[in-house]
């Protein structure tokens, strides 16, 4: 369900691409000249890699994109049989049609392996004038470099606030949707720059209540409100310990919250907060480093907030 309208609103050609103006103007004199070298697309989630791959493909091939396209999610298919059989296959056979070359799209290509990143790049080399590659990855850095050098590099950025707004407002009057400002600013807030988790926040938002609010967004989103992570912090300073900890696991509970989500949200707010000075926001900073490693490293989660509760009382009231 959540791919619907991520995938309904998707655009359709380079054109339509919004947000990413240095890359679009590129990939759009590759559209205009129906033809392109071997292309890596690098960045965060959520801004666009697939979406230009796809819009790409269809600007040079037309409707009939399918025939010439073989689309890999190369997280799924990492070993180096899967780029031996199917990929080497597809590529050493004529372009459908008139086509001057095909077009294979590995998705996620950071997930290959070694060997198979070393067979793809033979590949690549054999098979330039009938086949192009397109690789999209979150990390270009686990691309292996003969396969970078072989490639024009394009990386995204995330979409910013106005960008991401505009795209929920769009989205929001062609699905008929009464949302309020509020929930368009907390959908912004929430996504960081990632439209597709964005886009989605609104999906599930919007088929549990005819009206979509600020409140609902963070409920559905396990996101907690920033004034809330803002007065658990003032609690640790005013209150102390125990009442800080009974807003800390009421936050969780309502919110639904994991540990690492929440100290990632409260690392985040923290320089949003104005009776902090900028040593306290240092210090802070390196103990939620500190608690983040112990619960990814697999400390019990309890035990490890209420010890960061302690350390936050301890430093506020001294």
């Amino acid at each position: 369900m959540s791919e619907l309208w991520v995938e309904k609103h998707r655009p359709r050609t380079v054109g339509e691409i919004r947000g990413q103006a240095a890359v679009i103007q590129r990939l759009a004199t590759y559209a205009g000249k129906k033809s392109f070298p071997h292309l890596l697309f690098s960045g965060p989630p959520g801004t666009g890699k697939t979406t230009a791959a796809m819009a790409l493909t269809k600007d040079i091939f037309g409707e009939h994109y399918r025939e010439n396209l073989l689309e890999m999610n190369a997280s799924d298919e990492r070993g180096l049989d899967s780029i031996r059989s199917k990929v080497k296959q597809f590529a050493r056979t004529a372009p459908y049609g008139k086509a001057a070359f095909k077009i294979i799209f590995l998705d996620e290509a950071d997930a290959l392996t070694t060997d198979a990143q070393g067979a793809l790049r033979r590949i690549m080399e054999q098979y330039a004038e009938t086949c192009r590659f397109i690789l999209s990855c979150n990390y270009s850095s686990k691309i292996i470099e003969p396969i970078q050098s072989r490639c024009a590099v394009f990386r995204f950025r995330p979409l910013s606030s106005n960008e991401v707004t505009d795209q929920i407002i769009k989205v929001s009057k062609a699905e008929k949707l009464d949302i309020t400002d509020d929930a368009i600013e907390a959908l912004t807030h929430i996504s960081q720059g990632d439209l597709r988790k964005a886009i989605t926040g609104l999906q599930v938002a919007a088929a549990l209540q005819p009206k979509v609010t600020r409140d609902l967004i963070y409920e559905t989103s396990a996101t907690a409100p920033p004034e809330e992570l803002q007065r658990y912090i003032a609690s640790c300073r005013d209150d102390g310990f125990h009442v800080a900890r009974r807003r800390l696991r009421e936050l969780l509970d309502t919110y639904g919250l994991a540990g690492t989500d929440f100290v990632n949200q409260l690392h985040r707010e923290l320089y949003n907060i104005d009776f902090l000075s900028e040593m306290s926001k240092l210090e802070l900073t390196e103990w939620m480093a500190e608690i983040d490693y112990r619960l990814v490293e697999g400390g019990g989660e309890q035990i490890q907030l209420d010890a960061m509760t302690a350390r936050l009382v301890k430093h506020l009231k001294s």
